[in-house]
């Protein structure tokens, strides 16, 4: 069976040694210089832990079903939120307007500084932070870790959405495109 035909349960069975054998000496810096140029929307993910909460940005989001609601997202083994993401019974996905951009760049660096502001959030009754301002964010139980390459693999079960766009599209989302932030441009 090839890679794109093993249900999902099997991801997690992959050796890496077999990976890395397949992928006929693609360089990091090569596939990097790819993806640059595919546009991503900008997510922050946010968790809870006993002794601070826990965020960090994210552009792999995606809607994985509508029955049930699944999400998925990407996180790098070399992440500071790493462990805190793996311990985690659920998580706040927040999809970032360009008015946002600010938020991107401060969970894109140290941990000390993402919640620094305490104006800029606050906490649901299940003990998530919520960033103030967001257009549009996902609460979601952890459904399964699987981890892949140099990241593990986030499902999450939708449980719960806020929608303060008035039941209009998002009018801005920001998006990452060749290593910068940007709002899409409408077509003519």
């Amino acid at each position: 069976m090839s890679s794109s035909q093993r249900p999902d349960a099997e991801l997690a069975d992959l050796d890496p040694q077999d990976l890395e054998s397949q992928h006929d000496g693609v360089t990091a810096a090569q596939y990097r210089a790819a993806m640059r140029h595919y546009p991503a929307g900008v997510t922050i993910v946010t968790l809870s832990r006993p002794e601070r909460p826990v965020g960090f940005t994210a552009t792999s989001f995606a809607s994985l079903s509508l029955d049930p609601p699944l999400i998925s997202f990407n996180i790098a083994h070399t992440s500071s939120s790493i462990d805190a993401m793996t311990e985690a019974d659920s998580v706040v996905v927040h999809f970032l307007g360009e008015h946002q951009q600010h938020l991107a760049q401060r969970f894109s660096r140290a941990a000390d500084e993402r919640f620094a502001d305490p104006e800029s959030w606050s906490t649901l009754d299940t003990g998530e932070p919520v960033l103030h301002g967001t257009p549009i964010w996902v609460r979601a139980t952890v459904h399964r870790l699987i981890p892949i390459g140099d990241h593990t693999l986030v499902v999450g079960l939708v449980t719960r959405v806020h929608d303060d766009t008035g039941g209009e599209p998002m009018r801005n989302p920001l998006l990452y495109y060749n290593g910068t932030y940007h709002r899409p441009a409408g077509l003519d």
